[in-house]
C-alpha cells in the first residue's frame, strides 16, 4: 500500500511537471511568440530573413529582394535613399522602414491558432510565411537617369513626378551609398562629413532662389496687384530700407512686362511685386500653397521653413519675393510647385507607392495656372532656362540661383512638360554649383526626356 502511494505521488509530480512544461511551451510559442520573433537578437530571425518581402518598381522590376545571403538592391546607390535598407545590425530605413510590417516574414510562432494546431498534431512548423510585396511608383529608367545626372556633382538632389497623380517617378540624392554593402560600410558612411545618409530630396532645406518667383507671381496675380500686362523698371538695384536688392552679376533688365521680368528673372522686379503684395497677403498666399505644412509623403520629409509674419520687414519681404531671406524649402516641395502649375492649380499629394490620387491643396485658379504656364514656357524659349529646351516637347520651367551665406550659390531648376498636356514635373538642386540655367537646367532636360519616353498613363 505504501509502495503504491509513493508511486502515485511520483506520478502526480511528473504530471504536474509535464503540465508546467507544456504551459511554459504554450506560452513561449503562442503568447510570447510574436514578441520573441520580432526581437532582432533572436537567432531565428536569421532563418526567416530570406523570406522578407519584395519591393518592386512600377514596371514590376525588383528594387529589393532577399536571398540566403541577405538583402539585394539591384539599383544600388541610385535608389538607396528611397528604397532604404534592411539590416539585422543597423535596422531599417526608407521604404524598408515605412513598410517593415508588410515586408517582414511571419514566423510560425506569430500565428497562435496554427501554433496550437501544430502542438496538438506534433507537426514541424514551416520556417516562415513570406512577407508581402510593396509596389512603388518608381520608374527604374527615370531613376537611373536622374541619379547619374546628379552624380556628376558632389552634392545634389532631384525629384520627378507625374503632376496628374502625384506619383513620384524618380527621387535621388547625392552623395549616396550602396545599400548592398550597408553592414560593412555603415560605420564609415555614418561619419562621412558629406552626409551620404541624408536624403537631400526630402530633408535638404535650401533657399529656393528665383524658382520661388512662381509662388510670388501666383500670389500677386491671385491678389490682383499685378496683371500680365503690368510693367516694371529694373535699373539694376532697388534700395529697401537698409537692404539693396540687385540682380545676378550686376545685370539690369530694364523695362519689362510681367512675363519679361519672369523670363529674365529680375530680382528687382520681383522685390517690387512682393512689396506691392504686402506682408499680410504674402503670408496668406503662401499658406494657400501649404508651404511649411506636412506633405503627407510616403517617406518622412522635413517641413519647409517659412518666416513668421512678425519678421517680415520691408527688406525681408523684398528678398522673399525672389526666394531669399530666411525661407527654406525641400526639392520635393518645389517639384510640387511645378506640378501645381502643370495640373491647372491643384497641388497633388506626392506618393511613392500606388494609391488613389488626392489633392494636397488648391492654391491657385485655373486662369492663374495658365498664365504661369505661359510665363514658364517663355523662360525656356527666350529666357534664362533655354538649356532645358527639348525637340518635340515644349518645356515650361524656372531657373534659380540661390545665394547662401558661405560659398557659391545653389543651382536650381523646376519644370514640367509637355506644357500643353503635362506628364512630368521636376525639381533639381545642385549645391554650390552656381547658375541654375547652366547647371540644373540640363539635368532637368535629361530627366524630362527620359520620363516622356516612358508610358506612365
Amino acid at each position: 500500500m505504501n509502495i503504491n502511494r509513493a508511486i502515485a505521488r511520483i506520478g502526480t509530480i511528473f504530471i504536474v511537471a509535464y503540465a508546467i512544461l507544456f504551459a511554459r511551451q504554450l506560452y513561449v510559442a503562442v503568447i510570447d511568440g510574436p514578441r520573441l520573433a520580432a526581437n532582432v537578437h533572436n537567432p531565428r530571425a536569421a532563418l526567416i530573413a530570406p523570406y522578407r518581402g519584395t519591393i518592386v518598381a512600377r514596371d514590376g522590376s525588383v528594387l529589393a529582394r532577399s536571398n540566403a545571403r541577405g538583402r539585394v538592391y539591384p539599383l544600388g546607390a541610385a535608389a538607396a535613399h528611397a528604397v532604404g535598407y534592411a539590416s539585422a545590425r543597423y535596422g531599417t530605413a526608407g521604404l524598408e522602414a515605412v513598410f517593415d510590417r508588410e515586408l517582414a516574414p511571419r514566423a510560425a510562432a506569430n500565428d497562435p491558432l496554427s501554433e496550437i494546431v501544430r502542438l496538438v498534431r506534433r507537426e514541424r512548423p514551416a520556417v516562415a510565411v513570406r512577407g508581402g510585396t510593396v509596389v512603388t511608383t518608381i520608374d527604374p529608367v527615370v531613376q537611373r537617369t536622374l541619379y547619374e545626372a546628379l552624380a556628376a556633382y558632389p552634392r545634389a538632389a532631384g525629384v520627378a513626378l507625374d503632376p496628374r497623380s502625384g506619383e513620384v517617378l524618380a527621387i535621388a540624392s547625392v552623395p549616396s551609398f550602396d545599400p548592398n554593402e550597408v553592414d560593412r560600410t555603415f560605420a564609415r558612411i555614418v561619419s562621412d562629413p558629406q552626409s551620404p545618409l541624408l536624403d537631400r530630396a526630402t530633408d535638404g532645406l535650401y533657399p529656393p532662389g528665383s524658382t520661388f518667383k512662381i509662388v510670388t507671381a501666383s500670389a500677386a496675380l491671385e491678389a490682383g496687384v499685378v496683371t500680365p500686362a503690368s510693367r516694371f523698371e529694373d535699373s539694376g538695384t532697388l534700395p529697401v530700407g537698409t537692404f539693396v536688392v540687385h540682380d545676378d552679376e550686376g545685370e539690369a533688365t530694364g523695362n519689362q512686362d510681367l512675363t519679361g521680368a519672369f523670363a529674365k528673372s529680375s530680382n528687382v522686379d520681383f522685390a517690387q511685386i512682393a512689396l506691392r503684395l504686402g506682408a499680410d497677403r504674402w503670408v496668406d498666399q503662401v499658406a494657400r500653397w501649404d508651404i511649411g505644412g506636412a506633405l503627407g509623403f510616403t517617406l518622412p520629409a522635413s517641413a519647409d521653413r517659412v518666416p513668421a509674419r512678425a519678421d517680415l520687414s520691408p527688406g525681408v519681404l523684398a528678398q522673399l519675393g525672389f526666394g531669399q531671406a530666411n525661407l527654406l524649402v525641400t526639392p520635393l516641395r518645389m517639384a510640387l510647385v511645378a506640378a501645381t502649375v502643370a495640373s491647372g492649380g491643384s497641388e497633388p499629394r506626392p506618393t511613392l507607392v500606388r494609391a488613389a490620387p488626392a489633392p494636397l491643396a488648391t492654391p491657385i485658379s485655373v486662369e492663374t495656372a495658365g498664365t504661369l504656364s505661359d510665363m514658364m514656357v517663355a523662360v525656356v524659349r527666350r529666357g534664362t532656362g533655354f538649356e532645358a529646351a527639348l525637340d518635340g516637347a515644349t518645356v515650361a520651367g524656372k531657373t534659380g540661383t540661390a545665394t547662401v551665406a558661405a560659398g557659391t550659390s545653389h543651382a536650381w531648376f523646376v519644370a514640367f512638360a509637355p506644357a500643353g498636356a503635362p506628364r512630368v514635373a521636376v525639381a533639381i538642386v545642385v549645391e554650390n554649383a552656381g547658375y541654375g540655367g547652366a547647371v540644373a537646367a540640363p539635368i532637368a532636360r535629361r530627366v524630362i526626356a527620359a520620363a516622356l519616353a516612358r508610358d506612365h498613363g
